[in-house]
């Protein structure tokens, strides 16, 4: 086991890591941003180092600097959390060439994964079921582009091959608009990600978003932790999840959680990564693997009792994973509400001063947040300051005991989508479950403020 780990990460998650190195007897080194200075997890670090200031690009982003605080400090590994520099296959080139374990995945997986196309080419070839589309990169010309659209059927969707978040994606319902949204969005894709190159896929109509989590070590052992149901979001911007999707058979899931394991020692996949499917009749097809801890973890931790950042932590340092397949049982049900610095219903960002925070508890309630009362949100970085994660034997239960955590929870000073979630959870679509990709965006029209 590594003496010392350096994470290279901030808010929520940057806490996360530091208390599962607690736990493993590992010191933990934060880094931080002049705005970060009075962060829980700073002040609470035994050792941190002040990276940059608050623009992302000269201090989260900025890999000399953070490799430099891994070096004076004496870390022995970086973990990088999500978000910033977490898929980027070059920072981990670097982590490893400067003597140090990236904990994630070999820089050839994340390339691999993190390019949509060749992402989608080794699944296909690992026998992972993918969307109808073009076989790989879109050619230039308009002619090709137009006999790919009609063999897959309208509508279409056109994607960036190095996009992700949501960003450098155009649905397409004619064959008249598509070679000038082929063109907008290469050029988009080009100044976004430095990557020109698109591809194209069946727009699924009324598709969920499924996504199935597993863990993989150096030594060729893989095993899938079960799914969660992301369905519920904005802009392709998560918002809400729960572990596990409801309505959908354990048969079907051990299936393409079988096939996932499968892909990952094809890949020689190791650390944890996710991979991400659109569910629409009875059917999963794979549209990206994230090569990282993810945002929504907690749910299938809430529902398995497997600390998947510890286990990270344990195979980038070399051991075996710590369970079997066998071993992995889901029990009962998890969900998750990510907690915005924002306006609840026009999601402009509310950074500031909060004047109070009171956290919910009681049975089966989790709340992971690096917030406290007086702490500034910063105006420089994603609106998302926690999440509050329930658990109960059924999913009613799981919901009675959110709506009771989201109504002890008391943010003043600034603005969060609180309100919206509270609103969610009695909503007899999303009780009812099973709800779509697009369900909430619809939701929000009809109930406009």
């Amino acid at each position: 086991m590594f003496k010392k780990i350096l994470v290279a990460n901030r808010g929520e998650i940057a806490l996360r890591i530091q208390r599962a190195c607690r736990e493993l007897g590992v010191k933990a080194v934060m880094v931080y941003s002049e705005a970060d200075r009075d962060a829980k997890y700073v002040r609470l670090a035994e050792e941190a180092v002040c990276i940059g200031p608050a623009a992302s690009n000269l201090s989260y982003l900025n890999m000399p600097a953070i490799i430099s605080a891994a070096e004076v400090t004496d870390a022995e590994a970086i973990h990088p959390g999500y978000g910033f520099l977490s898929e980027n296959a070059d920072f981990a080139e670097r982590v490893e060439k400067s003597g140090f374990q990236f904990i994630g995945p070999t820089p050839e997986s994340i390339r691999i994964m993190g390019d949509k196309v060749s992402a989608k080419q080794a699944m296909i070839r690992a026998g992972v079921p993918c969307v109808p589309g073009s076989e790989g990169e879109l050619p230039d010309d308009p002619a090709h582009i137009r006999r790919i659209a009609k063999s897959v059927g309208y509508p279409v969707i056109i994607k960036a091959a190095g996009g992700g978040g949501g960003r450098g994606m155009r649905v397409v319902h004619t064959e008249a608009a598509l070679i000038n949204a082929v063109a907008m969005t290469k050029a988009e894709a080009g100044a976004a990600f430095g990557n020109p190159a698109v591809y194209m896929e069946k727009f699924l109509q009324n598709p969920r978003h499924i996504e199935i989590q597993i863990l993989a070590d150096k030594h060729k052992n893989a095993v899938y932790l079960g799914e969660r149901d992301c369905s519920m979001q904005r802009r392709h911007q998560k918002i809400l999840e729960e572990a596990p999707a409801p309505g959908i058979s354990r048969k079907l899931i051990d299936r393409i959680g079988e096939r996932c394991v499968a892909a990952c020692k094809k890949i020689n996949y190791r650390g944890a990564g996710t991979f991400e499917f659109l569910y629409e009749d009875g059917e999963f097809y794979f549209i990206e693997m994230n090569t990282r801890v993810q945002v929504e973890h907690p749910i299938t931790e809430m529902v398995t009792g497997i600390d998947i950042v510890k286990t990270q932590i344990m195979v980038a340092a070399g051991e075996k994973l710590p369970f079997t397949q066998r071993q992995i049982t889901v029990n009962g049900h998890a969900m998750e509400c990510r907690i915005n610095a924002e306006d609840p219903y026009k999601f402009t960002p509310s950074p500031g001063r909060v004047t109070t925070w009171h956290a919910p508890g009681g049975p089966g309630v989790r709340v992971d947040s690096h917030i406290y009362t007086n702490y500034f949100v910063p105006p420089n970085y994603d609106s998302m300051i926690g999440k509050i994660i329930v658990h109960g034997d059924t999913r009613e239960q799981a919901m009675a005991r959110m709506r009771t955590a989201l109504l002890e929870t008391a943010v003043e000073g600034i603005h969060t989508n609180i309100p919206l979630h509270r609103e969610l959870m009695v909503d007899a679509k999303f009780m009812a479950g099973g709800t779509n990709i697009h369900y909430l965006e619809h939701w929000l029209e009809h109930h406009k403020r």
